[in-house]
């Protein structure tokens, strides 16, 4: 895991497509929250648990896209009940 995060983080923002789901899930796990690129121009904050959420936040699962899988649950991601406009869910 060590030399993909690395090699990632190079980058400037790590990307869930240089890991594997379980490199991405173990990555945010030790960060607790991070910006992480998910292809392209894409990308999110992401977060281990509500505790880095703003308190008025609730959390969303968060689905990445990563190297070895299409849709790895890597963490969650903070949103304001009934404020989420572009969400799809």
């Amino acid at each position: 895991m060590a030399a993909t995060s690395a090699a990632a983080l190079a980058q400037g923002r790590p990307s869930t497509l240089a890991m594997t789901c379980g490199q991405a899930r173990s990555f945010l796990a030790a960060q607790g929250a991070a910006v992480l690129g998910t292809g392209g121009y894409t990308y999110d904050r992401y977060v281990r648990d509500r505790s880095f959420c703003e308190p008025t936040q609730v959390t969303r699962n968060a689905v990445v896209p990563t190297r070895d899988t299409p849709e790895c649950l890597v963490g969650y991601r903070c949103i304001e009940p009934g404020r989420n406009w572009f969400d799809d869910d």
